[in-house]
């Protein structure tokens, strides 16, 4: 299993079980723990996550409902599929460089300041574009693991408020690492003043947007910056009412990840291309995501 992509063959199964249980995205996972305490217990193992999302120890009924799983997600009229290479193509589209020279050096806790010479840390414009395409592939995804039209924002922000486990784990990370550390306090207004001045020929030049772009509605790329910039606008509240309702801020964060980052504080910018870099949260709880609707529905159709 590589380290950017799914193999052809993966089913479900295969893409969690492949799931790393340490490394830069899990490690930094933990950090954000003190916001949403024990929400995330990083689940690896598709077996397990069976026996505790049905709450059945009755091995012939797991496995039913494991087969189940495994045929929806291997249905191509089903938006399992796709659901999965919009978390991994959001993630994918961030890395600019190789992680085998990081990778022979990672350990349970590992400095960032090694490798300060070979991070480059975005332009502001292009990190605030990026903050709001990761809120439109997470609708993306979300209408795809439920069956529901591409466009059903006010589904979402619906949602947003029910998130938990890992789905909420993701939704904190991107207020984190793609919002407060690049782009401090005000990244919400940041993010839709830029999609205000944003020309359809701009956004096109986004690799992001790139990655994700068969998958936005709208048509053209003036109706899907259209659409972009209605659905993060439509989730403006929700951000915000969640930053405040837990006091977050860029120090508060960078104070946990220090437990398993070696960053100074004037350092941020690295940061941000740091988790940029070499972890992809998206891919990682969105897998597990997706898994456990899957193993939801399977349980009601078998």
């Amino acid at each position: 299993m590589g380290f950017l992509g799914f193999g052809k063959e993966d089913t479900i199964v295969d893409l969690v079980n492949d799931l790393p249980t340490s490394g830069p995205t899990v490690l930094s996972l933990k950090a954000l723990d003190f916001i949403v305490p024990g929400e995330w217990n990083n689940p690896t193992n598709f077996d397990e996550m069976l026996r505790v999302v049905t709450e059945e120890e009755d091995e012939e009924f797991l496995e039913s409902v494991k087969n189940r799983a495994i045929e929806l997600y291997n249905d191509k009229s089903e938006g399992y599929q796709s659901a999965i290479r919009i978390y991994s193509r959001i993630d994918t589209s961030d890395k600019a460089l190789g992680t085998a020279a990081f990778a022979d050096k990672l350990s349970q806790s590992f400095s960032l300041l090694s490798f300060l010479d070979y991070l480059t840390p975005k332009a502001d414009t292009a990190q605030t574009i990026d903050l709001t395409l990761k809120v439109i592939a997470e609708l993306l995804a979300f209408t795809k693991i439920n069956g529901i039209p591409g466009d059903s924002i006010g589904d979402f922000v619906g949602a947003l408020g029910d998130y938990a486990g890992e789905a909420k784990m993701r939704m904190v990370a991107l207020l984190c690492f793609d919002g407060l550390i690049p782009l401090g306090p005000d990244f919400i207004s940041l993010g839709m003043g830029a999609l205000e001045g944003l020309t359809s020929s701009e956004l096109e030049e986004s690799d992001t947007f790139s990655s994700i772009s068969e998958y936005v509605p709208g048509g053209d790329s003036d109706g899907k910056l259209g659409f972009i910039r209605e659905g993060f606008a439509a989730t403006q509240e929700w951000m915000s009412n969640f930053v405040a309702e837990h006091d977050l801020s860029a120090d508060k964060v960078v104070s946990n990840l220090k437990n398993y980052v070696d960053v100074s504080d004037d350092k941020l910018d690295y940061l941000a291309a740091f988790l940029d870099m070499f972890t992809n949260y998206f891919r990682h709880t969105g897998t597990q995501t997706t898994a456990i609707r899957l193993i939801e529905r399977a349980v009601n159709e078998v």
